[in-house]
Order: structure tokens, then C-alpha cells, then sequence
């Protein structure tokens, strides 16, 4: 029967051997080694100074890989911004040396050519609904004149 309790005191003890890893990992060793390395007068008030010692430097340095982190995500969206930015700039200039291109193959007559057979098509409907409403009973026997445009020769 004695077999029985040892066996779950070695259990207890690997729980409690997993759970001290888990809590304290490599620093409860240190601490000690430096407890058996100084011999203070009161090495648990120096074992206990040293362990919050060493919480806090472990909790600067993993804000800093925090922050150096964050620089580091912040300084590559930065690298990025700038090259979508200088990609729009190259594709704005393309789109305007295009633009450019398109007025200079066009002839200066050839532009204004094209709007006088607009302007005759745009009057002759407008002429023929005032004949219409001229002619209809009950309308004044005033006609209106039309403006008329001069077409350029």
C-alpha cells in the first residue's frame, strides 16, 4: 500500500513542477542561484525584490517589442502609401501625355466643322412646330420669327 501515496505525490508534484514552469519559467532559477550566490541577511525579502526586479524588466522589454513592432508595421504601410502614391502620379501622367496627344491629332477646323450641321439639324424642328402652331385656329396670326444663325462658311 505504500506505493499508492507515493505514486500521487509524484503526481502532485509534476502538477506543481508544470504549473511553477508555466509561472515562472527560467526566472525562479536564476532568482535562487543568485539568492545562493549573494548569501543576503533576508534572502526571501531579496528573493522576492529580485522576482519583481525581473517581472518588470521582462514587462519593458515586451512593451518595446510592442512598440518596435508597431514602428516597424506603421514604417511599411508608410512604404506602401509612398509607392501607390508614385504609381498614381505615373499613371496621371500617362493619362495626361494621352489626353495631350488626342488634341494635338485633331485639326482645328475639323472641330469646328463638325458643330454647324448640329446647329442646322437643332433649328429646323424648332421652325417647324412654330409653323404648326401658327397655323392652328385660335392662335394669334403674329408669327414669331425664329433667330436665325449665321453658318459659318
Amino acid at each position: 500500500m505504500p506505493v499508492i501515496p507515493a505514486l500521487r505525490e509524484a503526481e502532485v508534484w509534476n502538477m506543481d513542477s508544470a504549473y511553477l514552469k508555466e509561472c515562472f519559467g527560467n526566472s525562479l532559477t536564476q532568482a535562487l542561484t543568485e539568492v545562493a550566490r549573494v548569501r543576503p541577511n533576508d534572502p526571501i525579502e531579496y528573493l522576492a525584490y529580485w522576482l519583481y526586479h525581473y517581472r518588470d524588466v521582462t514587462k519593458a522589454k515586451e512593451k518595446k517589442r510592442q512598440e518596435e513592432l508597431q514602428l516597424k508595421e506603421e514604417h511599411d504601410r508608410s512604404l506602401e502609401e509612398a509607392k501607390m502614391t508614385e504609381e498614381l502620379k505615373k499613371e496621371q501622367y500617362q493619362i495626361q501625355q494621352m489626353c495631350e496627344k488626342c488634341h494635338q491629332e485633331l485639326p482645328p477646323k475639323a472641330i469646328s466643322s463638325f458643330k454647324a450641321p448640329d446647329l442646322q439639324e437643332d433649328t429646323a424642328p424648332l421652325e417647324e412646330e412654330t409653323m404648326r402652331q401658327a397655323s392652328q385656329p385660335g392662335v394669334s396670326g403674329v408669327i414669331v420669327k425664329m433667330p436665325q444663325r449665321a453658318l459659318p462658311s
